[in-house]
This record gives C-alpha cells, sequence and structure tokens, in this order.
C-alpha cells in the first residue's frame, strides 16, 4: 500500500519518462499531457488503490500509443492470452453476449486443463464473465473455470492452473507458449502455426523454425499455410519467418528511434541490416549499433528458393499482434503470401519497461516500426486480402472456417 506522497512520486516519475523516451507516433502535445496529468495527480494520489492505478492508465491512453500501460509489478491481472495462453473474443449466443476462447495455444495453461476454440467462458472463480468486462486471470494462481458450447445449457466446470511468472527486462510478465508446431493438412499442403517469436533475437526461434521447414519439405509439402493468429509478437524470429517467403535479400521493414524522429530523416539512408543467422551474428550487429543511432532497415536473410514459394497463404486475426504484424506487412506489400482471416490489431511500436517505484512499473513505446515505403500499420492494423471470420458454432465443432478458406485459396 502507498501513501499519497509515494504515489505523487510516481505520477512525477511517469511523466519525467514519457517526456524522455515515449515514441510518439499519434503525435501527441506533450505539453497538454503534462497538464492534464498535473490536474490529476492531487485526485489519484488520494485515490484508492484500484482507482490511482486506473487512472493512470487512463492518462496513458491519451498518448494514443500501442505496448503502452501501468500495473503494479508481478500481481497484474493482464489480458487472457498472455496469462492462460488463449484469447477471448465477445459473441452472442441465444440473445446475450459471451466471452468464447478462440485462438488456444498448445501446451498452455488452458489447453492443458481441457480449453478447445469456440467453447464459452461462462465464469472466472465463480463471477459471471459476460463482456465487455475482461474475466480477471493471474500468475501463480488455480482458477475455477465454468464452461459450456454455444446454444447448449450444460456447463462444463475445470481448473485452469497458472504458473508463477516476473516482469522480465523490457517486457512484461508472460506465459510464453510454444512458439512452433507444424504439420501435414494433405498431402502437399503443410501448416506452422506461430503464437509467439521466442528468445531476445530471434535465434532460438530461428532453429526451431528451421526444423520445422526441413521436415515439411522432407514430407512433400510445396504449399504452405502459416498461421498467426492470436500471435502475441515477440523477437526478431519474425524477420527469419518471412525470409522463407523470398530467396534474396530484401527489405522487410525499418525502426526509427525518437531521436531519428525528431532531428528527421529519409529511409534511404538508413543502414541496411540482414536478419543475423547466428549469435555471432548478433553480437556483430549489437557491437556495431552500440556507438550509433539503432534506426536501421531490416532484410531477410536470402534463404534461396523453396518449393512452396508462389503458394503461401498466411492466416491472421484481430489478435495478431507487433512482430505477427510485421510479418503480415510484409507479406502483403510484397504479394509473396494471401492474408486470409480478419483485420489485425495494429499494434507494432517497439517498447520496453521502466520502474517508477513503489512496486509499479510503466511499459511503454520507445521505437516506431515501418514498411519500406514508410507506411505503418500502427493503429490500423492490415487488413487481409481475403476476409473471412469464424462461426461459433462451426468452431466448437472442429470446423475453422478461416484455415478452410486458405485450403480453398491454395487449391
Amino acid at each position: 500500500m502507498t501513501d499519497q506522497t509515494q504515489r505523487l512520486a510516481v505520477i512525477s516519475r511517469v511523466k519525467t519518462l514519457v517526456l524522455k523516451h515515449h515514441f510518439n507516433i499519434g503525435n501527441i502535445d506533450y505539453g497538454e499531457w503534462c497538464r492534464e496529468v498535473d490536474h490529476q495527480s492531487a485526485t489519484l494520489a488520494a485515490a484508492d488503490e484500484g482507482v490511482f492505478e486506473e487512472g493512470i492508465r487512463a492518462l496513458l491512453t491519451k498518448l494514443k500509443s500501442s505496448h503502452t500501460n501501468f500495473y503494479a509489478t508481478d500481481v497484474n491481472s493482464t489480458r487472457a492470452q498472455h496469462v492462460i495462453g488463449a484469447t477471448l473474443r465477445s459473441v452472442i449466443d441465444s440473445g446475450s453476449p459471451d466471452w468464447m476462447f478462440l485462438d488456444v495455444f498448445e501446451d498452455g495453461p488452458a489447453a492443458r486443463a481441457g480449453v478447445a476454440p469456440g467453447q464459452l467462458l461462462v465464469s472466472v472463480d465463480g463471477a459471471p464473465a459476460i463482456p465487455p468486462a475482461f474475466p480477471a486471470f493471474r500468475f501463480g494462481q488455480d482458477h475455477r473455470v465454468t464452461t459450456k458450447l454455444p446454444g447448449q445449457q450444460e456447463t462444463r466446470n475445470i481448473a485452469i492452473t497458472v504458473p508463477q511468472r516476473k516482469t522480465r527486462k523490457g517486457r512484461p510478465p508472460l506465459i510464453e507458449p510454444k512458439s512452433v508446431s507444424h504439420r501435414m493438412l494433405t498431402p502437399r499442403v503443410g501448416i506452422l502455426k506461430v503464437p509467439f517469436f521466442s528468445g531476445s533475437f530471434g535465434i532460438r526461434f530461428s532453429k526451431l523454425l528451421k526444423a520445422a521447414v526441413e521436415d515439411l519439405k522432407a514430407k512433400g509439402c510445396d504449399r504452405l499455410i502459416i498461421d498467426l493468429r492470436g500471435c502475441l509478437g515477440g523477437s526478431l524470429g519474425f524477420a527469419n519467418l518471412v525470409s522463407y517467403l523470398c530467396a534474396d535479400q530484401i527489405p522487410i521493414g525499418y525502426d526509427v528511434t525518437r531521436k531519428r524522429l525528431q532531428r528527421g530523416y529519409t529511409s534511404t539512408e538508413l543502414p541496411r541490416v540482414p536478419m543475423p543467422e547466428t549469435k555471432a551474428g548478433v553480437l556483430l550487429c549489437l557491437a556495431r549499433f552500440a556507438v550509433q543511432d539503432k534506426s536501421l532497415m531490416l532484410l531477410t536473410q536470402g534463404l534461396g528458393r523453396q518449393p512452396f514459394h508462389g503458394h503461401i497463404v498466411m492466416l491472421v486475426n484481430e489478435f495478431t499482434n507487433s512482430a505477427g504484424e510485421m510479418a503480415a506487412q510484409f507479406a502483403k506489400d510484397t504479394k509473396l503470401a494471401t492474408l486470409v482471416g480478419k483485420k489485425t490489431m495494429g499494434n507494432v511500436l517497439g517498447s520496453t519497461t521502466f520502474n517508477v517505484g513503489n512496486g509499479y512499473t510503466l511499459y511503454m513505446p520507445i521505437v516506431g516500426w515501418y514498411s519500406p515505403n514508410g507506411n505503418y500499420t500502427e493503429g490500423s492494423g492490415v487488413q487481409p486480402d481475403v476476409l473471412v471470420d469464424i462461426d461459433p458454432e462451426a468452431l466448437a465443432r472442429g470446423s475453422d472456417a478461416q484455415l478452410n478458406r486458405a485450403l480453398d485459396v491454395l487449391q
């Protein structure tokens, strides 16, 4: 429990960090924002803990940037996909709104408990789960969850066990899902499911992806579905994924630091850097940019011709996030894959965490991401080439309309 003096210090620290580090993608007037913070400071400092935290988060939303949050370290109730490994969508069942499990990550807490896509969430720990209020799932807790199937009254009680997780350097707590899974859908069509790009710099992910791709090719895969629905984002591993879409080294996009944005730039003057393929390559790249501005144009790796080139579909939805969207934007811009599904989330800024004292953490974007032509998907998302939604009742029966359409496109 913090007193008013401590809370005022937290608010002051948040304001200072925003002014120093925040990537101003929304062209916000910081002077006006600071005046709003100052106007509310005394009231928030005197409020109870929940109102204080929600008030800070409300002020941060006025910055109009993704990857922006404020929370009590290690006790934050966050999005279901980060805690139980499943996304939740609001649907109408029997005339009333319900939360439906949409993307359920393999080997995550929800999947281990028996949750499957299409099931409806009735209650969590005895409290009704009714949209638009999000149910609270917490790290290090066991949750009593009641589910049912669409159109049915019979319910099922399950226990979802969530492991403890703490904030890692630069990133909020997360139950990391299995980053790559693969299988053959038909004798010629393979699927790669990527819910998370693991590893700090993508090298670990790249090794897993290479093994999966080689196995698919050995089994005769010459048509490929890349499933990025529900993708949480993650590391530079997305650059390795999109490197499999083309034979040569070509631009993926570029990042820009706050300082570079403020002083002005042209994309043609940025250093052109292929995604490193080894840990040694990463270390060399880090050494190179340790003493210079970190803005750069990222290139694919030039992995050569693949048997599935010209026959690739990428599945996306409203929960495709961050690095997953960067991959989707590259595929759409280059037309190297057909995007099927729903528009992505629109969260592509590069962020990190800051300790603001008294057990609180600020999560904030410090780098911007743009496609090679200078466009960005922050706040707008990536629109699929083929718009397809799911049918809740069909999904509960195991019929995935988006996956079925992807197969049709490949035929």
